[in-house]
């Protein structure tokens, strides 16, 4: 029968909430890692929207897709690392100016702490030049100091996080020691003693988190998606240390982990065994242009704008089924060559959102904002309740007629219509 909006209006928003706060899936989150922003926009480069107009900020058109979430790292001295990737300058006074920047447009913000001068992953996670003659002791109380003086100041600067990561890609431990070094030892995590180690560096890190901001989530990041029992002993060990943190955070790139089929293997694994986290990609990649000579794996997908949206939608409508994972963030989505380097495909990063040869968002970038399908019940619970033969609704629950022409986001009867700005 139509449903009578005026007279059962009140009681429809009550149920709703009722639900929201009770049975709805938890707020997801959808964004990329735009870290090099700032530095990419030395270059110049030109954005379009995907209906070819210039936008000044790129956060923009971000925005315009939906996104609610943006990811930085963060160096303790990038300059203290000799011969530094220009794309690793990511120092706590640039981490203030681009999170202050995202903050103020509205997005979540996630901090990737590095604890190094430069990139720290499964590989190489040196200790920084600074840190590099303090014996463990001395180390468990620096990274304390350092982790609680850099959200401080983010604090202070209108940059305070809501997810932070205490290490970037940590599977084998971190602050090994001097690059080169023969103090290695300390990434063989078979070792009890260096497993004691890298627990207690981590419960420091995560009790200033907890001090400094105590309503952000503290994510825990690894990058094993394609062996799985690497993963559960990692988060095993973290659990009979008692490391307090809300998140397990994964890295996953078709070239280097497999298939998504590999991934969700991982998922179920991981949602089963560790019912009380929640689970984010906090890394995703995918190629639109070429492929690197470092892969480990042919991915199942052309290597073409087309093969990067199939392979995105794809994931997400597999991501979608596991209530559990509640973040999405695609790493330097930002990147754009265009129109400063448009010859030299082989020297860009090859997969991002942005098409270096045009400017303009790729189409992988619109099917983003579907992960968030199912992030809370309100949407679900409206059109479930309302037989309204063909009116469409806010997802807020206010009708908006059967043809909506304002833009925003509106539902009926299970299906959602975006109305974008012309």
């Amino acid at each position: 029968m139509k449903y009578n909006y005026f007279k059962g209006f009140m009681t429809l928003v009550t149920t709703c909430m009722m639900t929201f706060t009770t049975t709805a899936h938890a707020q997801k989150y959808v964004g990329g890692d735009i870290s090099a922003l700032p530095t990419n926009e030395l270059k110049s480069p030109t954005y379009y929207d995907k209906h070819g107009n210039t936008v000044s900020d790129p956060l923009d058109i971000f925005k315009s897709e939906e996104m609610n979430a943006m990811r930085v790292r963060l160096f303790v001295k990038p300059t203290d690392f000799p011969n530094n990737d220009p794309f690793a300058c990511q120092d706590l006074d640039y981490v203030k100016s681009l999170g202050k920047r995202i903050k103020d447009a509205g997005f979540k913000l996630m901090l990737d702490f590095h604890y190094s001068d430069t990139w720290a992953d499964p590989a190489k996670q040196w200790t920084p030049k600074a840190w590099e003659n303090l014996t463990d002791e001395e180390l468990y109380q620096k990274i304390y100091e350092y982790t609680k003086d850099a959200l401080l100041q983010l604090k202070s600067a209108g940059a305070e996080p809501d997810f932070i990561q205490t290490g970037n890609e940590i599977s084998y431990g971190m602050l090994w020691g001097k690059e080169g070094s023969n103090n290695l030892k300390k990434c063989f995590m078979g070792s009890t003693a260096n497993w004691s180690r890298f627990t207690t560096l981590l419960s420091e890190a995560g009790k200033a988190c907890r001090e400094v901001c105590p309503n952000a989530k503290i994510v825990l990041h690894t990058e094993r998606a394609a062996q799985t029992n690497v993963l559960t002993n990692f988060y095993d060990k973290m659990k009979d240390a008692n490391i307090d943190y809300d998140i397990i955070g994964l890295s996953y790139y078709p070239i280097w982990h497999n298939n998504i089929a590999t991934l969700e293997t991982a998922i179920n694994t991981l949602e089963t065994r560790y019912t009380d986290k929640d689970i984010m990609i906090v890394e995703v990649g995918a190629a639109y242009s070429w492929l690197p000579g470092d892969k480990d794996y042919t991915p199942d997908y052309a290597t073409t704008e087309n093969g990067q949206k199939q392979f995105t939608d794809d994931l997400i409508a597999m991501l979608n089924k596991h209530n559990k994972v509640t973040g999405l963030f695609w790493w330097w989505m930002d990147y754009n060559a265009y129109p400063w380097d448009t010859t030299r495909m082989d020297d860009w990063w090859y997969a991002p959102l942005i098409d270096s040869n045009t400017g303009k968002p790729l189409a992988a970038m619109s099917s983003l904002k579907n992960f968030l399908d199912g992030s809370t019940d309100i949407r679900h619970s409206i059109v479930d309740k309302i037989d309204d033969n063909g009116q469409w609704f806010t997802v807020s629950g206010q009708p908006a007629g059967q043809n909506p022409t304002k833009p925003g986001l509106y539902v009926r009867n299970g299906k959602k219509k975006i109305v974008e700005r012309r």
